[in-house]
């Protein structure tokens, strides 16, 4: 299994924290937030994992290169455009990679060991969205709108009464559903809105098509970087996880 990872941005709305490197470097506890990411993908038997970089490139490929030392199967596609295009510009620079059944996983999420394992075990569609559910969704969460598991239109603009899940940033492309998207992430870059598009937009096109399910995580825990306040819950989670044995053994080692 493959993994693109979505990791090209800054991540402004961290600031001072990104002031002088990515988001994705931003460290929880001991080790860089990629870290956490490529250890869990790894745990959970993806053995082939792109990072899309962007700013301050070289200072993530010094770390996946580092990383690489220990045996993860890591390498990195730069996108010259990170600072004018949103993400859909990074899937179209991966699209590539895009041949066979891959995940995308956005570079501010990170999750327990149990989430990505539930992905893999009852994804069936071409495409799965993994989404949690809560009583309330905000303007900025990625809202889904669901009949039973079906996945019917997917963005943050989806009026909260109208969405029963959000999505964590975490997708599976199975079969069909990795050409589609692919041929889907080409077709909207050439059109004179690409650049501002988020590739969701365009999972929200295939869903209409019927090929786009969602996996349920409810009851396990997941969270995103976006905010300085973040960083205090995500450095809580994971340490729960650790404690728990709910993350990958080498994230449980001191080194």
């Amino acid at each position: 299994m493959r993994a693109i990872i979505l990791s090209a941005g800054q991540g402004s709305r961290l600031l001072p924290h990104t002031a002088d490197r990515p988001k994705c470097l931003v460290p929880i506890g001991r080790r860089s937030f990629i870290e956490w990411q490529l250890r869990q993908l790894e745990a959970g038997g993806v053995t082939d994992i792109v990072v899309v970089t962007g700013f301050r490139a070289a200072m993530v490929d010094t770390e996946l290169a580092r990383l690489g030392k220990s045996g993860l199967a890591v390498r990195s596609i730069y996108n010259p455009f990170f600072n004018v295009a949103d993400n859909l510009g990074s899937c179209w620079l991966a699209r590539g990679e895009m041949d066979r059944d891959f995940i995308i996983l956005n570079g501010d999420t990170l999750f327990e060991s149990a989430v990505l394992a539930r992905l893999l075990e009852n994804a069936r569609a071409p495409v799965t969205v993994t989404v949690d559910r809560k009583p309330r969704y905000d303007a900025d969460d990625m809202k889904v709108r669901l009949e039973g598991d079906r996945v019917l239109d997917i963005g943050k603009t989806l009026p909260p009464e109208h969405s029963q899940a959000e999505s964590i940033g975490l997708l599976l492309f199975r079969g069909e559903g990795a050409r589609a998207f692919a041929d889907a992430v080409d077709a909207a870059m050439r059109t004179p809105e690409g650049l501002k598009w988020w590739y969701l937009r365009t999972v929200a096109a295939l869903a209409g098509r019927g090929i786009v399910s969602s996996c349920s995580i409810e009851g396990l825990e997941w969270g995103e970087m976006d905010y300085p306040q973040d960083l205090e819950r995500l450095q809580g989670l994971t340490e729960g996880w650790v404690k728990a044995g709910r993350v990958a053994p080498r994230l449980c080692r001191e080194d």
